[in-house]
């Protein structure tokens, strides 16, 4: 009886398996295989809540397979563009093969939340934006920073509350109606600059000329958010790009010590 059962099931293995490998399309010199065609289509069902019709979905397959034996006939893997998207394709596998799995396993606490949190916090700030308009001369430049300076000389000795004095003055025209404000911010949302000047800042004080690449700023200090108040999930997310950052950095590190490398950075100041 057992061998009867064994002849059965090896009987049932060798038609599923012949069954796989029928083809359900030939397309030119490639066969599309009914194994290759379901483990397409469940990949493609796992990604999404609203899969194709099989059909449809065979047909995307012999599209593709028509698209790529057409490039190969005409040569574009020599095209420098396509060599360029493959060498970018390339990297990326590399580091989804070697730090995939790493960046997968990141974990953030509240803990490392609220120490990250504690030397970036969330600010509220007014500004008087003097702006110089982007591939602004130097002179141009010099005549925006002339200009702030005599709005600033004002600015400290004025009476008029600060929100007055951005209507009169800024160029802002988005926060202008709104006395200069510009909400609650973050490391992650404003440019370095401005942050770092604000953040040493005292709450009231009024601070100059802080340069952008937007122009001269003019900063009050309006609020500072404690940790409880904040964007958990943005400080979540910092955290998290900081850990993946060194991750990153590790890597490489010790991956460049496998190649000569030279640098000659004076080039690029």
């Amino acid at each position: 009886m057992k061998f009867v059962i064994s002849i059965m099931m090896l009987i049932s293995a060798a038609a599923f398996a012949q069954k796989s490998n029928e083809v359900v399309a030939q397309v030119g010199k490639k066969a599309i295989t009914l194994d290759e065609f379901n483990k397409k289509y469940k990949e493609i069902q796992s990604q999404t809540v609203n899969p194709p019709a099989k059909e449809l979905f065979l047909e995307d397959m012999v599209r593709y397979e028509v698209g790529l034996q057409e490039a190969e006939k005409r040569g574009l893997e020599k095209d420098p563009i396509v060599q360029d998207q493959l060498r970018q394709a390339m990297y990326r596998a590399l580091l989804e093969k070697d730090l995939g799995p790493k960046v997968q396993k990141i974990q953030v606490s509240d803990k490392e939340m609220e120490a990250w949190y504690k030397n970036n916090p969330e600010l509220r700030t007014s500004h008087i934006l003097i702006e110089f308009k982007p591939g602004a001369t130097p002179a141009q430049i010099a005549e925006a920073k002339k200009r702030a300076t005599e709005i600033y000389d004002e600015v400290k000795k004025s009476k008029r509350p600060f929100e007055e004095l951005v209507k009169l003055y800024s160029d802002d025209a988005l926060s202008k109606q709104a006395g200069g404000d510009i909400g609650w911010q973050s490391r992650v949302t404003l440019v370095p600059g401005y942050y770092e000047a604000a953040a040493s800042m005292k709450v009231g004080e009024v601070k100059g000329l802080i340069e952008s690449q937007f122009g001269f700023h003019i900063i009050k200090l309006t609020g500072r958010r404690s940790f409880e108040n904040a964007n958990k999930r943005q400080i979540r997310a910092a955290v998290y790009d900081e850990k993946r950052k060194v991750l990153f950095n590790e890597y490489f590190d010790k991956l460049k010590k496998n190649y000569p490398i030279k640098e000659n950075r004076n080039l690029i100041k």
